[in-house]
């Protein structure tokens, strides 16, 4: 029995929202359909569900947003969608695009040719992978039991998954003012049982860079692991310093990095489903992998935690990177970041406002204590908008893509979230549709509680027909 009705998680999205105006399968059809009316009704969807990314109005989710890009991408993609990586004797072309990819990754990142890494399916996989990494080279190596990892409290909640997943005590270090990891509190955690540190560049919420040359003089001194999740900023940050822009060192250049996670289906403009995990040297790599000798089928080998993996992806995202080249992501990148330049600005003319955190691609920000945030974000989702809503402290983010490069797009919203903050202004302090979760979570006990039952709900709801 569910513990919250469908009602509760409709508050927050309509899981089923084509029931009615399309049939609902619930065994294979009796005579097959029309392969035109099915190719037109999927067409339909993708057009409905694409709109409001295609006029800018999206934070993040669609990196690109170019219908000819991703039309380049799935011709790539539909030469090898049925090939098999795992089997390379059949597809070695599989070997070409991922040793690539990994060696274009390398460079941008500031690697010798010593660093090596895997394609993963993204973030969350790369981050797994990672402690897993860890947890292993520090239960064989030290003989540790109890392992800990400590990572700042702004690092992605991935990582609890991954530590759920795995059986690792997660040690959320504090923030700063400028949302930066507190590398004195890291210090003085560092115990026998750390298996390694990790900083974030840049974080999720506001696209801080961790002081990571810090934390790699921490790694260094106590002989442990320092893990980089540049998931979200690996493939823009590189371009904010060569336009002149100031960046925290974050990548290999930095003594103490030893494995770092980028997602070239982030910004760098790939099909979803590929994320790329650089490590130091071949060694840690290594302890990825799996292989068995004597398995009645045969001698089997994976890279990582995933089994067959269609080289469509490979080929596609090794199609995107080798297109777009330096100048391609190098005019994107100041495409972007004169936009976020542009937002940051209307935010800060504007009475109640203020900003979160730097970042050269993410604009976070909050209102004066007496204001309601997500009153605000709701009145912008009613204009269209889908911002992401932040909690402790409660905000809302922007994060700028090249959907939402156009000057219009930004001048459009400024002067929509000034209507909205000074409609907002006038409303008392309640529940809204983009506080609902975040202020539950941050409501005690019986709100995580709430909360939970409505996310574990949702999951049944998604995962079943109307």
């Amino acid at each position: 029995m569910l513990d919250v009705s469908c009602n509760d998680v409709k508050k927050l999205i309509d899981p089923h929202p084509y029931s009615g105006s399309v049939e609902t399968h619930r065994q294979l059809p009796a005579q097959g359909l029309d392969p035109e009316d099915v190719l037109a009704e999927l067409k339909w969807m993708a057009e409905t569900e694409d709109l409001p990314a295609m006029t800018g109005r999206v934070s993040g989710s669609v990196y690109h947003g170019g219908h000819e890009h991703y039309a380049l991408l799935n011709n790539a993609f539909g030469f090898f969608s049925h090939a098999n990586a795992l089997q390379r004797d059949m597809y070695p072309s599989a070997t070409r695009f991922e040793a690539e990819i990994i060696a274009m990754t390398r460079s941008l990142l500031g690697a010798d040719d010593d660093v090596c890494g895997a394609l993963t399916s993204g973030g969350t996989e790369s981050l797994t992978t990672q402690m897993l990494v860890y947890r292993d080279v520090a239960r064989e190596d030290r003989g540790v039991t109890e392992p800990e990892m400590i990572i700042p409290v702004t690092a992605h909640c991935a990582l609890d998954k991954a530590a759920h997943y795995l059986g690792v005590r997660l040690l959320k270090a504090p923030v700063d003012s400028g949302f930066q990891v507190d590398v004195d509190w890291v210090a003085d955690h560092i115990t026998d049982r750390t298996i390694a540190l990790l900083g974030s560049a840049g974080n999720y919420q506001y696209g801080v860079v961790d002081p990571i040359e810090e934390l790699g003089a921490l790694a260094l001194r106590h002989g442990i692991g320092l893990h980089v999740d540049a998931c979200l900023g690996g493939y823009i940050l590189p371009w904010a310093e060569r336009l002149g822009r100031t960046v925290s060192p974050f990548d290999f250049r930095v003594p103490g990095v030893t494995s770092l996670s980028a997602d070239p289906h982030k910004y760098g403009y790939g099909l979803k489903g590929t994320g790329v995990l650089l490590y130091r040297n071949q060694e840690l790599r290594r302890r990825q992998y799996f292989t068995a000798t004597d398995w009645s089928g045969g001698m089997y080998l994976s890279p990582g935690m995933a089994g067959s993996r269609s080289v469509g992806l490979l080929a596609s995202t090794w199609a995107a990177m080798v297109i777009l080249g330096q100048p391609g992501y190098r005019a994107g990148a100041e495409r972007i970041f004169a936009a976020a330049d542009q937002i940051r600005t209307a935010v800060r003319g504007i009475p109640g406002l203020t900003l979160l955190g730097e970042s050269p691609f993410i604009v976070a920000f909050t209102t004066d204590p007496e204001g309601d945030i997500y009153d605000v974000g709701d009145r912008l989702s009613a204009r269209g908008w889908r911002l992401n809503g932040l909690q402790n402290p409660a905000g809302l983010h922007f994060c700028i893509t090249l959907a939402n490069a156009d000057p219009a797009v930004a001048e459009e919203f400024a002067g929509d979230l000034r209507s909205c903050v000074e409609a907002a202004s006038g409303s008392p302090a309640g529940q809204t549709q983009t506080g609902m979760l975040y202020g539950l979570s941050a409501a005690g006990p019986a709100g995580r509680a709430s909360a939970d039952r409505i996310l574990r709900t949702a999951l049944d709801i998604f995962h079943d027909t109307p």
